[in-house]
């Protein structure tokens, strides 16, 4: 019960690693807000988390937009009581080539990957830094590092991402507060699953590369214990592990 009495904001949470992320939470003793733009797939997780003696909230958010999100921030203080951890784990994904992409396009990622992670982050801050505690985990990409044909909004999205967290880490030390990252690389999800045929996530999964949401848990929980506070600016980046470009 490594997060006993800790408080947790995890965005994205109504599927994929998100989810995996909160019920680890919840199985450490933390209470969780569930915040997702899918407002039902929110209640659902949170739901279950409950049903298994949890604290939990659902909260509809869509964190590209700076009174949402601080209303999120919000909810779950006069809610829960307090924030401890905030999981920046919201993403959205394009794939273009950049001559054939909209601005719309362009700015849609930057908005969600970017400046959701700066918006949630900023928000938890402002009750973090008075407690001089708190843990920040923000979603990167493998692609941030290395880039790929076609993925060029997502990899900046991500490479900018890292720098935030490393920039953030250096900002907030001295509150008792640390900022990782996790470059999760493959993972089987719906996320990636998206655009793949059955043929390519069947051999995909008979190699051995894609991981499990539940595959980060123990990472995640253990940077968001008081046991991890030493670790801070850095991203564990699994993509190092498997074949370049699958991430």
């Amino acid at each position: 019960m490594q997060l006993e009495g800790k408080v947790a904001v995890v965005t994205g949470a109504g599927s994929g690693i998100g989810r995996a992320i909160a019920r680890g939470f919840a199985a450490e003793g933390c209470a969780v807000a569930i915040a997702d733009i899918d407002g039902t797939k929110a209640e659902d997780v949170a739901a279950e988390l409950k049903s298994t003696g949890a604290q939990s909230i659902a909260l509809t958010t869509d964190v590209s937009q700076t009174a949402g999100v601080d209303a999120m921030v919000d909810q779950t203080v006069g809610k829960l009581g307090r924030l401890d951890i905030m999981v920046n784990n919201a993403g959205k994904y394009a794939r273009n080539l950049v001559v054939d992409m909209s601005d719309e396009q362009w700015d849609g990622i930057i908005a969600v990957n970017l400046r959701g992670t700066f918006l949630c982050s900023r928000a938890a801050l402002r009750h973090m830094v008075p407690q001089r505690w708190g843990r920040i985990i923000n979603n990167a990409s493998g692609r941030g590092l290395r880039g790929s044909p076609g993925g060029a909004v997502y990899g900046a999205s991500k490479a900018a991402v890292m720098n935030l967290t490393r920039a953030l880490a250096q900002e907030v030390a001295p509150y008792g507060i640390t900022v990782n990252a996790i470059a999760p690389g493959p993972t089987d999800t719906a996320f990636w699953r998206f655009g793949r045929s059955e043929e390519e996530i069947e051999a995909a999964l008979k190699s051995g590369r894609v991981g499990r949401p539940e595959d980060f848990v123990p990472l995640v929980s253990f940077l968001c214990s008081d046991s991890g506070g030493v670790h801070t600016g850095m991203v564990f980046d699994r993509e190092l592990f498997v074949t370049r470009g699958e991430s």
